[in-house]
């Protein structure tokens, strides 16, 4: 549902905007908003589970994400829908905080990448159909039914987690929670994040990230100061397995978020396919990441889940070089397939090993900030991502729409974030491949 609600909600946008009056930058707040919520507090709520409970904290996100999806059908105006939206993700932030937790809380190691591999795959289904079902929904039905059908969903899951999810399975901490670290940290990522999405159109954007900087970097040193932080930095300090395991996954993500962005304007404007046509071609990845998944999850069973992420860190690496090589006019549409099969390949052979890896290196008491932080290196890997797509635009096409008539701008600007973006890939592979071996952490009997 999470990855749905991004994905669908992103093609229903023109609609709401004519039926609501709305605005191109309040359009674009409606997907920002979602996203920033989703970034500012995850990390707190991955925190906040160990403290109080990981069932508890993703029942209540399940209630509040499906409450508030609901209520977004009903929206009368795009002001509304905007904060709703904000609420929606802090739901969201919830329910993925601890999803990675809950799992390896309850199935142990020789079966636990299987489970993982299995979200990883539900994810990327969801990721894919959102698009389809969005578009579909949104010319049949209208904007409204994108939210209002997810909410059967929603209603079903929350019902099976009060039957079913009895009890934790691991006791609570008694730790008090560090709401001022989280208050700290949430303001930090805030102003960051919605500086990155505005970069390049001057100085208070610029302004914006380096305040969100100054305070990150103030978050960092009030939590070595705590006996019970939000992020306890010894952990990243000590532990370099866990910390270069993030680390590659934030430049994996980096680097394959914008490709299908890129890759879908490529094939209709410079390859001239329709819509539909380019939207098959795109579904290659999401389609080999949907399938690799389960199975790099049983091979991370049974073989070193490090190895099975280089592997496919490798292969994703090797995709992107191929696509930032072969940009061009009238390329073959079959490199271009095979350079997102590549890609796609990559990711879902590296995402559930090294989700694995991550969860595998620290002990069970800190299953929900190991969870969170997953979900962080994603979000920050999506605002990196998103950062070098508006600078090069800006820089290159001084923010012109994407014609026939820009096409050659369109291609270098492409060209020079899908270099960028395989440096975030050689970044990730060389985290990758300089973390070593895992050692097992002490856990209680």
């Amino acid at each position: 549902m999470v990855p749905m609600m991004f994905t669908s909600v992103g093609v229903a946008l023109p609609s709401m905007g004519r039926e609501l009056g709305a605005s191109a930058p309040q359009l674009a707040l409606v997907e920002q908003l979602y996203a920033l919520s989703l970034a500012m507090s995850i990390l707190t709520f991955g925190r906040l589970g160990d403290v109080i409970g990981r069932r508890k904290v993703y029942v209540w996100g399940l209630t509040v994400f499906t409450l508030m999806t609901a209520s977004l059908g009903f929206a009368r105006g795009i002001e509304s829908l905007i904060v709703q939206r904000f609420v929606q993700g802090i739901g969201a932030a919830m329910l993925l905080s601890g999803s990675m937790a809950l799992v390896s809380d309850v199935f142990p190691a020789s079966v636990r990448g299987r489970m993982i591999g299995i979200v990883s795959a539900v994810t990327y289904a969801g990721l894919t159909l959102g698009p389809l079902l969005g578009g579909t929904i949104t010319s049949r039905l209208g904007w409204r039914y994108v939210f209002w059908l997810v909410v059967p969903l929603g209603i079903t899951a929350w019902t099976v987690c009060l039957l079913r999810m009895r009890g934790e399975p691991t006791p609570s901490s008694k730790e008090p929670m560090d709401w001022r670290g989280s208050l700290v940290y949430a303001a930090g990522v805030a102003v960051f994040t919605l500086g990155a999405a505005h970069a390049g159109e001057g100085w208070i954007s610029t302004a914006m990230m380096a305040v969100g900087l100054a305070g990150l970097v103030l978050f960092v040193i009030l939590e070595k100061r705590l006996p019970a932080p939000l992020l306890d930095i010894g952990l990243l300090t000590r532990n370099h397995f866990f910390s270069l395991s993030c680390l590659a996954a934030m430049g994996m993500y980096a680097a394959s978020y914008g490709v299908t962005f890129f890759m879908s304007l490529y094939l209709q404007f410079a390859r001239g396919l329709s819509p539909r046509e380019a939207g098959f071609v795109l579904l290659i990845q999401p389609l080999l990441q949907f399938v690799i998944s389960p199975i790099a999850g049983r091979l991370s069973d049974r073989r070193s889940p490090a190895g099975l992420a280089n592997i496919g860190m490798l292969l994703c690496t090797a995709g992107l070089i191929s696509c930032s090589i072969s940009v061009a006019p009238h390329g073959p549409l079959l490199t271009a397939a095979i350079e997102l099969g590549l890609v796609g390949l990559g990711s879902g052979l590296f995402v559930t090993p090294n989700v694995v890896a991550i969860m595998g290196s620290v002990e069970p008491r800190l299953y929900g900030v190991a969870s969170g932080m997953i979900g962080t290196m994603r979000t920050l890997g999506l605002v990196l991502s998103m950062t070098t797509a508006t600078l090069v635009f800006s820089l290159v096409m001084g923010g012109a729409a994407v014609t026939p008539a820009t096409l050659p701008g369109f291609l270098t600007s492409m060209r020079a974030c899908l270099i960028v973006f395989s440096f975030c890939a050689c970044c990730g592979l060389l985290f990758s491949f300089g973390r070593g071996k895992a050692t097992r952490p002490k856990t209680a009997a």
